[in-house]
């Protein structure tokens, strides 16, 4: 991924000596301008918009799941130390999905790509995140930079395949409280998920990337090709801190493509782009993109 990521550093060192040289604007009238316009649309995501329909993100004060924080449990290590905890925590993510539903952000996003479709216009998002709730809503061209929490992948046979039982196994019917007291559940390593394969049986993992793994290196090349090839962004709900996402937009801007910022608050990108609109991405999109 090194050198995947080397051919946008150059351009972002650039992008960084504008930033805050002036303020992006607020038009919503010229945004929609531009909009009406544009035939290739990059839609990126993160948890902010999924923020918005409740789902947990479990970054900042507070964002603890008994008391680690997800960084202390997405990673292969936790996985190797103790799996059993690692699929309580994903197995309470899965369940707590149960109650969540698309926003109007997540609805607006998958109205506006059927409707530009059938106008030869293309939107495309990608994503940062795990839940699902861009298809739910009803779109399709998704790119899912870090996985997905409703697919697994077995460590004996490699298998990739969607997985929305609930509970995922037996054994995790009733496990991971996310309360600080809450009793681990030690499940034994042969009751956690395992491989439905015939003849196979090997315990499934979340394919979800965790902290210290790589990205896809397809699923990179496709995001950067959609990227280099959109002729306006949108960014909704992102810190843009988490790299290589982070670097995504700004190097759209870079090349003279307008990218429209929708969050509800400044980020540390904010003065590279042309439109910036604060406020909940449920809000403010369905206007956009009406």
């Amino acid at each position: 991924m090194t050198c995947l990521l080397r051919r946008f550093h150059p351009n972002i060192r650039l992008v960084k000596i504008q930033i805050m040289a002036k303020r992006p604007s607020s038009d919503m009238a010229g945004f929609r301008e531009e909009f009406s316009k544009a035939k290739h649309i990059v839609v990126l995501t993160g948890a902010g918009v999924s923020a918005e329909s409740g789902v947990p993100t479990f970054r900042g004060a507070g964002g603890y799941w008994r008391k680690w924080q997800a960084q202390q449990l997405a990673s292969p290590e936790a996985f190797t130390d103790n799996p059993s905890l690692v699929w309580e925590f994903y197995h309470y993510r899965r369940e707590v999905m149960a109650s969540k539903h698309p926003n109007p952000a997540h609805i607006a996003i998958a109205e506006c790509e059927k409707r530009l479709k059938s106008q030869n216009r293309r939107v495309v998002i990608v994503t940062q995140n795990i839940d699902g709730l861009h298809k739910r809503a009803g779109s399709e061209d998704i790119i899912e930079l870090h996985g997905n929490l409703f697919k697994t992948r077995c460590l004996k046979c490699g298998e990739i395949a969607v997985n929305n039982d609930s509970p995922i196994c037996e054994a995790l019917r009733g496990k991971g409280a996310p309360e600080p007291d809450a009793p681990d559940g030690k499940i034994p390593e042969d009751q956690l998920p395992r491989c439905k394969k015939t003849d196979c049986s090997g315990l499934l993992r979340p394919q979800v990337v965790w902290f210290g793994e790589n990205l896809d290196p397809k699923v990179l090349d496709k995001s950067f090709s959609e990227l280099e090839n959109c002729d306006l962004c949108l960014v909704v709900g992102t810190s843009s801190v988490v790299y290589p996402a982070a670097m995504f937009a700004p190097q759209v801007a870079s090349r003279g493509v307008t990218v429209a910022e929708f969050n509800i608050e400044d980020t540390v990108s904010t003065g590279v782009f042309k439109y910036h609109f604060q406020g909940p991405a449920g809000e403010n999109l369905p206007i956009a993109l009406a």
